[in-house]
């Protein structure tokens, strides 16, 4: 898959889970980009990323011609009550697609989506520094480093390192 113009995103369903757990796997046991425990059960990571109990989240995935999931992305309000207008978002990326578009065009979807819901912003509150790939997609579709709380991450092979507060109006 070289064109992300080829790839369709609609909203996960159950029978996707799956597809997206080999995707987030890797992702969780590398425990490089995310604060979630790595030694999740795969139970447990069912419910962080499609069973929330935010009643605002959606988890959408993006697949190729074909049907094959390739990317996938969890959007909800950061905060409840006077924060609900903010949105959040994850995205998780299957390791075979890296580097090939899918990411950027989730994300466009996903920041379209945000705005359909009536969302005035979208915040991420812990993007990894060291994740250089996913700081560089972010700062080009409008997202700038509001604060980076140094330290915050303890990275496999990084040692501690910083999480960046990233936001951008919608």
């Amino acid at each position: 898959m070289s064109d992300a113009g080829a790839l369709h995103v609609r909203e996960a369903t159950e029978a996707d889970w799956p597809a997206l757990w080999a995707i987030m796997e890797p992702v969780l046991r590398a425990g490089e980009t995310y604060c979630w425990d790595a030694e999740l059960s795969e139970a447990q990571a069912r419910v962080e990323w499609l069973a929330p109990s935010d009643a605002t989240m959606r988890v959408y995935v993006a697949e190729v011609p074909g049907g094959a999931v390739v990317g996938t992305a969890q959007l909800h309000a950061n905060r409840g009550g006077g924060g609900s207008h903010v949105a959040n978002a994850s995205f998780l990326v299957a390791g075979d697609a890296g580097g090939r578009g899918v990411g950027r065009f989730l994300a466009g979807r996903v920041l379209s989506q945000a705005r359909e819901q009536g969302y005035r912003a979208m915040q991420f509150n812990a993007v990894v520094e060291t994740n250089t790939r996913a700081v560089r997609l972010w700062e080009s579709l409008g997202f700038g480093i509001l604060a980076t709380v140094p330290g915050a991450f303890r990275h496999p092979t990084e040692g501690f390192v910083g999480l960046h507060l990233m936001f951008r109006e919608l």
